[in-house]
């Protein structure tokens, strides 16, 4: 049994169906894209990540994304064309390290704030073509769990 909107709903829906407005619709008679795919709940933001071409670092946590920037410093640097614009740029990425160090939100991941004068000095070596010497990355170090305080009321 119908309702009286659901007939009212139908009674629109039949006539668009005869006046023609669902006809020569895009994508009419292919298959629905995904469908041979397994369930996933993300597909909708990947979709529109894709359909939108948002990189997908967006996505990651402060402090990951300010990881990935830092790995990221010497590549984006390289093309800066003086040292004060070098020294400004790693200053607002200092700025953005202290602000989240002030109030961390997120996972908790090291992240210290750049040596200007040791970014400076890799720009300066790889705008004179001088391999600079390459260090590994520091592994990152899982953050020790503070030792549980056991209060003992009775020995106040």
């Amino acid at each position: 049994m119908t309702t009286g909107w659901e007939a009212a709903v139908e009674a629109q829906i039949r006539s668009a169906q005869e006046r023609g407005e669902f006809d020569n619709l895009p994508g009419a008679g292919k298959p629905i894209p995904g469908r041979d795919m397994p369930y996933d709940e993300g597909w909708w933001i990947r979709s529109f990540m894709e359909r939108e071409q948002i990189p997908s670092d967006l996505l990651l946590p402060t402090p990951l994304q300010l990881r990935r920037r830092i790995e990221q410093l010497p590549a984006e640097l390289r093309d800066l064309p003086t040292e004060e614009a070098v020294r400004s740029y790693v200053a607002a990425l200092n700025t953005e390290v202290v602000a989240w160090l002030r109030t961390p939100t997120g996972p908790r991941v090291v992240v210290r704030p750049v040596n200007v004068d040791e970014a400076v000095r890799r720009w300066r070596a790889d705008r004179n073509g001088a391999a600079p010497r390459i260090t590994a990355p520091e592994p990152p170090r899982a953050v020790p769990a503070r030792p549980r305080r056991r209060w003992r009321w009775w020995r106040r």
